[in-house]
């Protein structure tokens, strides 16, 4: 069997959700601009500085990065609008509870910690980013090791945390309307950094300033992208510069965790919106880092190094600091809140303040360590890798299993806590990926176990990098699960089969009292405006508008004038972004209190 039918039991593991257990209904549906706006503000992140540099760092040529980015963030799109999109419409439900219906309440609860324990590394790189922005003004080193080598930078993560664990148990809601303030003026802030820094990269390596697109070429291919990675660091060649775009959000658009605000599009073309979060954040902020990271080389700033604080010092001054701080900071909190919330699954009674702390707790102590940062491709690889499978079983059950004649939700419609075929086919396809899979971590482990011939079979195995595994495995979970499915009773007949209505396949019924989705501020639109509201959001786009004049002054004048004006723009340009953040925060304040209820 798979698994007990025991309906009190199924009753109790209910009620450890929070999650919505009804359709969206029509007339809670949102406009287009929403999720322009969403996808925009999720994917401009603390992380992008990172992840930028480390292409430079690992040897990405400029072709690899212009034209293989183009490619891996084009094809997440498609799997955003042709895969995630079209069962977020037709069902009107959050994974969470759709994967309930599929797989059974315990399966749900197992992938809601897995998910919640790679939610607290990921909020603790963040914190770790933004602790490497802080620890600048106090002289700290840069931490780019395994392990901290500066007691100091412990207590600074250490109070950073404590402010992200409080602000995320204080509310969630008032931080996320600021961080929609603080998202085009973070992508501003990539522009900017990298506009202000190519003269003086031009200078040192071309001997005079840039006069035209293949004078940008040559000083991409000869000193930023080279090609070339340093020596003990692996190279990064275009297939994995493509496929690493692709899985990045691997676990939000093929592990279709994006159905909790797809569920909310008109219709699936929504998923197209994901494009101003992969070209705006993806690319063009990946590429700004990049510039940057490898500017900072040639700028010489005694005691600063090349993590994303001290970059982003270099390029930008204290409103760098401000920028890396803020990004982790926006990142980490509502990362954070998830975690608390999939932690609730196992902490039946807790209040979720206290889950909160707790996960805090763990993720504090994470971030102590540079390591994940340092090793932050690996581990988005990794994250989206463990969670695929769960995409791919869904995605068989939705579309694949009524044209093989099966059975939709078995599983629920036989009261079973779990199911097998689910849980096999994802630990089989995760153990096949550990095998196939070049430098295989399984073979550091066997080798750490002294089980030296059994590690060799495994790195003989390896055959596809980590980037790579995404396809084969995502094939593999699925025939898994239709084989298994078949045989556990997926092909079994109800006669309650044709009504819908419990498991939510319209997607025109919900509960009046469903929670609607908060369009981003610039996107409300309020019965009356006041005058306070109007002269706030033109001070803080003229802001915004002098936050760009500024680099493109600093690149037009170069020449010998370039250190004292690259000097200036770092000290001016504190005020126009505190200026914008004032107005902005008014505006959206007001925006928000004037929004029709």
């Amino acid at each position: 069997m798979a698994g007990s039918r025991d309906g009190g039991t199924i009753k109790t593991l209910d009620s450890l959700y929070e999650f919505e257990r009804e359709p969206v209904s029509e007339e809670k549906l949102q406009p287009g601009k929403h999720f322009a706006g969403v996808f925009a503000g999720e994917h401009v992140a603390g992380t992008e500085f990172v992840i930028g540099a480390l292409f430079v760092q690992w040897g990405a040529g400029a072709y690899d990065i212009f034209v293989g980015l183009l490619l891996g963030n084009l094809m997440a799109v498609l799997t955003w609008t042709l895969v995630c999109a079209p069962i977020a419409v037709q069902t009107r439900l959050t994974l969470y509870w759709y994967l309930r219906k599929i797989a059974g309440p315990v399966t749900t609860a197992i992938y809601n910690i897995l998910s919640a324990v790679l939610f607290c590394i990921l909020a603790g790189c963040m914190i770790t980013v933004s602790a490497s922005a802080v620890r600048i003004p106090f002289g700290i080193e840069e931490q780019t090791g395994w392990f901290p080598t500066d007691i100091r930078f412990v207590l600074v993560v250490i109070g950073v945390g404590a402010v992200v664990v409080t602000l995320a148990i204080l509310g969630f809601k008032k931080l996320a309307q600021f961080a929609e303030v603080c998202s085009p003026w973070m992508f501003l802030m990539f522009i900017a950094g990298a506009v202000a820094m190519l003269p003086g990269l031009a200078d040192k390596i071309l001997q005079g300033q840039m006069g035209s697109s293949q004078d940008f070429w040559t000083l991409a291919n000869t000193s930023i992208w080279t090609g070339t990675a340093p020596e003990g660091n692996p190279q990064i060649t275009f297939w994995q510069v493509a496929a690493f775009a692709w899985i990045c959000n691997l676990a939000m658009h093929g592990g279709l965790s994006d159905m909790a605000l797809l569920r909310y599009a008109k219709k699936t073309s929504y998923g197209l919106y994901s494009a101003f979060g992969m070209f705006l954040g993806h690319y063009l902020a990946w590429i700004c880092a990049g510039i940057m990271g490898a500017a900072a080389g040639y700028i010489a700033l005694e005691g600063i190094g090349n993590d994303a604080g001290g970059v982003a010092f270099k390029a930008l001054g204290v409103t760098g600091i401000i920028a890396v701080v803020i990004a982790g900071w926006t990142t980490s909190n509502p990362t954070l809140y998830r975690a608390g919330l999939a932690f609730q699954a196992v902490t039946p009674g807790w209040p979720r303040w206290l889950v909160t702390l707790v996960a805090g707790a763990a993720t504090t102590a994470i971030a102590c360590s540079p390591f994940v940062f340092t090793k932050l491709l690996d581990f988005v690889g990794y994250y989206g890798l463990l969670l695929m499978p769960v995409g791919a079983i869904v995605f068989a059950e939705h579309w694949l299993f009524p044209k093989l004649g099966l059975t939709q939700f078995w599983v629920s419609r036989r009261k079973l806590l779990f199911s097998w075929p689910a849980l096999l086919s994802w630990g089989i396809a995760i153990l096949v990926a550990l095998f196939i899979q070049k430098d295989s971590p399984l073979g550091y482990l066997l080798m750490r176990l002294h089980m030296e011939t059994l590690a060799n079979a495994v790195y003989q195995l390896g055959i596809l990098h980590l980037f790579f595994l995404f396809v084969p495995i995502w094939l593999l979970t699925t025939v898994l699960y239709i084989v298994f499915a078949s045989m556990a009773g997926a092909r079994e007949k109800f006669a309650d089969e044709a009504e819908d209505e419990a498991f939510g396949r319209t997607g025109t019924r919900a509960d009046e009292s469903e929670t609607e989705i908060e369009m981003p501020k610039w996107a409300q639109v309020p019965k009356k405006i006041d005058f306070v509201l109007w002269i706030c959001a033109i001070v803080a786009v003229l802001s915004l508008v002098m936050c760009v004049v500024l680099p493109v002054w600093v690149y037009t004048t170069g020449g010998g004038q370039y250190e004292q004006n690259f000097a200036m723009f770092k000290k001016i340009l504190i005020w126009p972004s505190l200026i914008y953040f004032v107005t902005g925060t008014i505006w959206a304040v007001k925006r928000n209190k004037a929004r029709p209820q």
